[in-house]
């Protein structure tokens, strides 16, 4: 993992946004993923907006911190780095970016940066895209092109967060394989029980099929755990089957 500050994080930009919970999911997009900085530009309601609290389901802290903003201009007045989210083409010829491609620019070079996404219901206007040094797009169905603002973040944040010093979840930490000692003593367990009822019959078959049964068996790389509930399971068999 990289040593990424807080300066080399992007700082995300709503321009215009419209409505309280979409700045609200936002900010908890932001979050999830490690970015803490929010500008707004001309939030319609204006700012603060009780609607944005209960959206950002404990994420309080970026809507304190929100800094509001007269023009995108102002908002990424301090930042070397803009990058407009936009699939629409509006006359402003710039490079084209995949979100993974921003996030590996973004840390890798001085300077600040900044993500501006535009309004709900129209998108970033040419001029705001216009401030920005490349356009960050993803490949969309073109008969749908319209994400909603906090899946617009989240896709960015989320891009970033590779780059970045998070801590995967916990996962349920997996066993080694069981030691072949025990693997054969749940194949001879077997075995046992499958000989009296002629499974490897005829006996000219009995080492192929012997073979192909230790193969099904060894593939999984049972641990030793798995190996014991499978010896519970012949045994349980094995007392029923008994007269």
């Amino acid at each position: 993992m990289s040593d990424v500050s807080e300066d080399t994080k992007p700082v995300i930009v709503l321009v215009r946004p419209q409505l309280g919970e979409n700045i609200g999911k936002a900010a908890r997009a932001m979050l999830n993923f490690g970015l803490t900085e929010m500008r707004l530009v001309e939030p319609r309601d204006g700012w603060p907006n009780p609607a944005a609290g209960p959206a950002a389901s404990g994420a309080d802290i970026i809507l304190e911190r929100a800094q509001v903003c007269s023009s995108t201009a102002e908002a990424v007045a301090d930042c070397a780095h803009v990058y407009a989210t936009t699939v629409r083409k509006r006359g402003v010829t710039k490079p084209v970016l995949t979100p993974e491609e921003a996030a590996r620019e973004i840390p890798a070079q001085p300077g600040r940066s900044a993500i501006i996404f535009g309004p709900e219901r129209s998108g970033l206007e040419t001029e705001d895209v216009a401030l920005a040094r490349a356009i960050v797009t993803v490949p969309i169905n073109p008969d749908f092109g319209s994400l909603n603002l906090a899946q617009a973040v989240i896709l960015l944040a989320y891009e970033c967060s590779k780059h970045a010093d998070l801590v995967q979840p916990t996962q349920e930490e997996l066993l080694p394989p069981a030691p072949q000692e025990e693997l054969e003593g749940l194949i001879a367990h077997l075995e046992s029980l499958l000989e009296p009822r002629g499974y490897f019959r005829p006996e000219t078959r009995r080492e192929a099929t012997s073979r192909t049964l230790r193969t099904v068996l060894t593939k999984p790389a049972w641990n030793h755990l798995e190996v014991r509930t499978l010896r519970g399971v012949l045994s349980a068999l094995e007392r029923q089957i008994k007269p």
